[in-house]
C-alpha cells in the first residue's frame, strides 16, 4: 500500500466515523500541530489550548478573512471541534495522547466569531 493510499484510507475511516468534518479539517489540524511544534525551542507535548491557537493562526494565514467561513464549511465552528478531530486522530492511531489529555482542554479556548472576525489581525495573512 502506498503512502497516498494509506492517507486516503485513514481520511476515509475518519470521515466514516464522524462525517460532519471534511477531510481537509483533519489535514488542517495536523498542519497546525506541525506549525506549533516548529515554533518550540525543544520538542514537547503541546496542550489543547496551544493546538487550538495554532489552528487559528494557520487558518488566518491560509484563508484570511474567509477563515471562519472555510472552517465552517469543513464542519469546524468552535475550538471543541478541534478537540474532536484530535481525539479522532488519536483513535485512528495517527496521534498519541497523554493520560491527562481531555476533550475539555479544547472547550471555549476562543470564540470563532471573535477570533476570525471581530479581532481579525489585519495583515496577518500577508506574512
Amino acid at each position: 500500500m502506498s503512502q497516498l493510499e494509506f492517507k486516503e484510507e485513514i481520511l476515509h475511516r475518519l470521515q466514516e466515523r464522524d462525517p460532519r468534518y471534511d477531510g481537509r479539517a483533519y489535514l488542517l489540524v495536523l498542519a497546525s500541530l506541525n506549525h506549533v511544534m516548529d515554533g518550540l525551542t525543544e520538542r514537547r507535548h503541546i496542550s489543547g489550548r496551544e493546538l487550538a491557537e495554532g489552528v487559528r493562526d494557520i487558518a488566518i494565514q491560509r484563508f484570511g478573512l474567509m477563515a471562519r467561513a472555510v472552517l465552517a464549511d469543513w464542519g469546524m465552528d468552535c475550538t471543541e471541534d478541534v478537540g474532536r478531530i484530535v481525539f479522532a486522530l488519536v483513535e485512528c492511531g495517527v496521534l498519541v495522547k497523554q493520560e491527562e489529555d481531555r476533550i475539555e482542554d479544547f472547550r471555549e479556548v476562543f470564540d470563532f466569531r471573535e477570533a476570525f472576525e471581530d479581532a481579525y489581525p489585519w495583515g496577518a495573512h500577508l506574512r
